[in-house]
């Protein structure tokens, strides 16, 4: 039996509830993925050849403590970077480091800046200049994927139509869909209830409630969806070496749909792909 209960007057920890926010939560939510969004605008003119990923994530440091804002992932549960940054076959948790990025690679970097307790948590995909057609069809794919899952929610279905509706389009374009990491609730807690699937049946899971806010942000492959974690612990990549990609938004729900608190304020959602 799945409880939710008023974040207003709920513990800050994970209790397995499921939270829901008034006004006051989304209007904090607004403002910290606001600033989230705004910094993976600035990544999009320092993704090019040569540059290392060890300078987005410097870049993302930097203007976060500019805006008074945390870096949630820094020091968090002993990860050292302030993003992560995950390469072609990285499916997610990539940590950045000094080598450049090469004409033909694809990469996610995915932030989440903490502004006043609140987390603000988005990823997109970048081109390093010139992409192979499949390595562009599998963004355009996963995008598309990600906004079919959020055209999903609304108050009344259950949280299984979000992954239904990604695991459909995803697999019908010939991709698939990594099913080792998922969504997450967020707020005041970096992670929170209820875990997100990105896989499942319309039939699963809680009822979508008003004022619940979490996390979408499918991982899909162009090969199999297996994957693996590399021995530093962080680092998940495919098992066969293909392609992945992820993007990421944070939204709450409404009286009738949905709010994406993440979307880019200069349309720059889809870096290096057409509208």
């Amino acid at each position: 039996m799945v409880n939710y209960l008023d974040a207003a007057t709920a513990p800050l920890k994970n209790t397995g509830q499921i939270r829901l926010h008034g006004e006051e939560g989304f209007e904090a939510m607004r403002k910290a993925c606001l600033l989230t969004a705004q910094a993976l605008d600035l990544v999009a003119p320092m993704v090019k050849n040569g540059t290392t990923t060890n300078e987005i994530d410097q870049m993302l440091y930097e203007y976060g403590m500019d805006n008074n804002a945390i870096p949630a992932t820094l020091n968090y549960r002993g990860y050292t970077k302030s993003c992560c940054t995950s390469i072609n076959h990285v499916v997610c948790h990539g940590i950045p480091n000094d080598k450049p990025l090469r004409e033909g690679d694809i990469v996610n970097v995915d932030v989440t800046y903490v502004l006043d307790g609140w987390h603000g948590d988005s990823s997109r995909m970048y081109p390093v200049g010139e992409i192979k057609r499949s390595a562009e069809r599998l963004m355009e794919v996963t995008h598309e994927s990600l906004m079919r899952g959020i055209a999903a929610v609304k108050p009344g279905v259950k949280l299984g139509a979000i992954g239904a509706a990604i695991q459909e389009f995803a697999e019908a374009e010939r991709c698939s869909v990594v099913r080792d990491f998922c969504g997450h609730g967020i707020g005041q807690l970096f992670h929170d209830a209820p875990n997100v699937l990105h896989y499942g049946r319309v039939s699963e899971g809680p009822e979508l409630r008003k004022g619940m806010i979490f996390t979408i942000e499918p991982m899909i492959n162009l090969g199999r969806p297996h994957v693996k974690v590399l021995g530093d612990g962080w680092t998940a990549v495919t098992r066969d070496r293909s392609l992945s990609a992820q993007y990421e938004h944070t939204i709450g729900v409404t009286d009738d749909g949905c709010e994406i608190f993440t979307l880019s304020p200069n349309g720059l959602d889809r870096p290096g792909l057409s509208s």
